[in-house]
């Protein structure tokens, strides 16, 4: 049996940035409070600005290095700004320990904010 070359000489793993940009708005939804936003071409929204709807995210990878745009909504009444650091310090951290990337930056725009969802409550 032959023994495998040293790591460093069988090649090297590259994470795209569609791929980092996929992981972000995963994370994204682990965060309470957060919903998705819609589509945009050219500045326009594509449909509704539903909860419901994925995180938009973006991703550029620079060697070892990724700086992350994420787009989503807040539901109401959480705070935006204890949210969206919650949601930079997640995203920072878990795309980091998901892809190995060293993340420089995390921008959130948020797109809109959504009154909570009914209870299920009944009354008898």
């Amino acid at each position: 049996m032959t023994t495998p070359a040293p790591a460093e000489d069988r090649g090297r793993l590259v994470i795209s940035g569609h791929a980092v940009a996929r992981i972000t708005a995963h994370a994204a939804r682990e965060i309470d409070a957060v919903g998705g936003a819609a589509g945009r071409v050219l500045g326009l929204a594509l449909g509704s600005e539903d909860a419901d709807r994925p995180v938009q995210a973006d991703a550029e990878v620079d060697g070892g290095r990724v700086r992350l745009a994420a787009r989503l909504s807040v539901t109401y009444p959480a705070s935006v700004a204890r949210t969206t650091e919650r949601a930079r310090a997640h995203l920072r951290d878990r795309v980091g320990e998901l892809t190995g990337l060293d993340v420089t930056r995390v921008d959130i725009t948020v797109t809109a904010l959504h009154p909570p969802a009914p209870s299920s409550r009944r009354v008898s």
